[in-house]
């Protein structure tokens, strides 16, 4: 029993570091085993008979008196005189079983901690205090040769087989609210007159859809471009959101011997801690970098490293700088004919009718425009369509296809439904069109056109959308946010998050009158938005596609 007893004392005089917060019940207990356990060892030693009960325990500091070491505490009380021969051998029992259990809970104490999967592990001491986890991707690169393929659907049901839906149109949820015993008369008053939902708080008021054939108008604003004023509105807009720092920022330049533009050229940013981001070169050559948005650490220097078709070069980028990092990067010219990737990712949720109408209305004209530009580029189609948990589907997912016609027939088939609550499953939608679609490879322009009336769920587990953002710049993927007819400050807010990192723009319809969308077109919004000019939503579209492909270099 000694050695146990040495081993103990040895392992104690390192003070192990416990648990936050301080000694538990079980380490209170310990403390008060291994001091009766000295005690009954000196009374044996000196020739005294040993107590014939022990009573074990101390009290925690502030529960009675303060804790002191073993040698200073008084001696505890004692009882009467029990049977020798009755309590003298379950003394002695006892007392091994509690010295037994100290040495063996000594050996596991003085081990490494061992943390559950997947909590991250502990850094070894010898590093510094500031280093973290090294980073990897969370994506893969684009890497389809060609989009001559049939219309391919894919979907992600939103309740199980034979499960009733779980909610209800926005639209119709005065209506389950009426009062179940309402007379007969009042039922077929309430049938036959118009519905509408009372509007989440802090959304605009819903308004009845305007008729499909009328012109749907838009503003549209670039926040990298007015960043300061991008910045004031995150500021005063204080809304719940997934935070990325986006409030320090870099220009990265990559050009070629000739100075002409090098895009689609992969970059890697890391710091000496392991933290690391990736982004793709847009058709000007330019990715902006946020060290905030990934290392909050605040490391004062990164590695930035570019490649493309096998040539590769490599800058630092120091925090303070106030000019851009350029790169010169000796790569292949860019193809004849520019690639175009040209995503549509739909809210199909029942308030959305009147903008998925226009879509489909206006799809086989942007097509046509887009076909007819300088560049003449090779397009691809693709949709995401996107509802809510409970509805008939989560996500319906078709992939980049260059068969216009099959594409405009899923379109045609796209109906609005379902949508209870607010919040819709803009999360999962955009992590299926970022990391499930045949995106194409190096060279091509790929861009996503996001369809929206509400924000994501915040209260949801799975795919969140600032993660899916910074892998959407990670593949070269380029997002145009467009606010739908109520849509409330939140989501305008991740919206333009979604936008701005990737290097997009926020597009916003209008109305003659700011609040009412039954007004008809007009220049009036209710967004927090100023400087801006009104065109048509199509032709909005086909000029953001059209100014995208005229950065590409000429090639030749």
């Amino acid at each position: 029993m000694r050695p146990c007893r040495r081993r103990r004392r040895q392992a104690s005089a390192g003070r192990p570091a416990w648990p936050r917060g301080g000694r538990g019940s079980q380490g209170w207990a310990q403390a008060s085993a291994d001091f009766h356990l000295s005690l009954y060892g000196r009374r044996r030693r000196s020739g005294l008979a040993p107590p014939r009960k022990i009573q074990f325990g101390l009290d925690p500091p502030g529960a009675g008196s303060p804790y002191q070491p073993a040698s200073h505490h008084p001696e505890p009380p004692m009882t009467h005189r029990p049977s020798l021969l009755l309590q003298r051998p379950l003394a002695m029992l006892l007392c091994a079983q509690l010295m037994l259990s100290a040495c063996s809970a000594t050996e596991i104490a003085t081990g490494a901690v061992r943390w559950p999967t997947p909590a991250p592990q502990p850094e070894p001491p010898s590093l510094p205090t500031n280093v973290v986890a090294r980073t990897v991707p969370n994506f893969e690169a684009p890497s389809a040769t060609h989009c001559a393929r049939p219309v391919q659907t894919d979907e992600t049901p939103g309740r199980e087989p034979g499960q009733a839906s779980a909610t209800l149109r926005r639209d119709d949820e005065m209506r389950k609210s009426a009062p179940a015993l309402a007379s007969r008369d009042a039922v077929a008053a309430e049938a036959g007159a118009p519905r509408f939902a009372p509007p989440a708080p802090g959304a605009p008021p819903m308004q009845r859809p305007r008729p499909q054939q009328e012109a749907v108008t838009a503003g549209m604003v670039d926040d990298n471009a007015d960043f300061s004023a991008y910045l004031q509105f995150r500021q005063r807009t204080q809304l719940a959101h997934r935070e990325r720092d986006v409030s320090e920022r870099y220009l990265l330049q990559v050009r070629n011997p000739r100075g002409a533009a090098v895009p689609d050229a992969e970059v890697a940013v890391q710091a000496a801690n392991g933290a690391a981001m990736w982004a793709r070169t847009d058709a000007a050559g330019h990715a902006w970098l946020h060290p905030n948005a990934f290392d909050p650490s605040g490391s004062r220097m990164y590695e930035v490293a570019v490649r493309k078709d096998g040539q590769q070069g490599t800058a630092f980028l120091r925090r303070g700088q106030k000019n851009a990092v350029d790169l010169m990067l000796n790569a292949a010219a860019s193809p004849q004919r520019a690639r175009l990737d040209l995503v549509f990712l739909v809210d199909a949720t029942g308030s959305m009718g009147d903008e998925i109408g226009k879509l489909k209305a206006s799809l086989r004209s942007i097509a046509n425009e887009v076909a007819r530009l300088p560049s003449r580029p090779d397009t691809c189609f693709g949709l995401v369509a996107y509802r809510d948990r409970g509805d008939a589907f989560l996500v319906r997912r078709h992939d980049l296809t260059n068969d216009l016609g099959g594409f405009q027939a899923v379109l045609d088939a796209l109906q609005a439904d379902g949508g209870g609550d607010y919040p819709e499953a803009m999360n999962e939608a955009l992590h299926e069109a970022v990391h499930r679609l045949s995106w194409r490879g190096t060279g091509a322009t790929r861009l996503v056109v996001l369809l929206a009336d509400a924000p994501p769920h915040l209260d949801y587990r799975g795919p969140q959308y600032d993660e899916d953002m910074m892998a959407a710049l990670g593949k070269g993927i380029k997002v145009f946010s467009v606010g739908a007819s109520g849509l409330d400050k939140q989501g305008e807010y991740v919206q333009r998050q979604i936008a701005q990192y990737t290097g997009g723009r926020f597009v916003f319809l209008t109305y003659r009158e700011a609040h009412n969308p039954a007004s008809g077109p007009g220049r009036e919004t209710v967004h927090d938005v100023s400087n801006y000019s009104v065109q048509t939503l199509n032709r909005l579209i086909v000029r953001l596609v059209s100014e995208e492909l005229g950065k590409l270099p000429r090639a030749g």
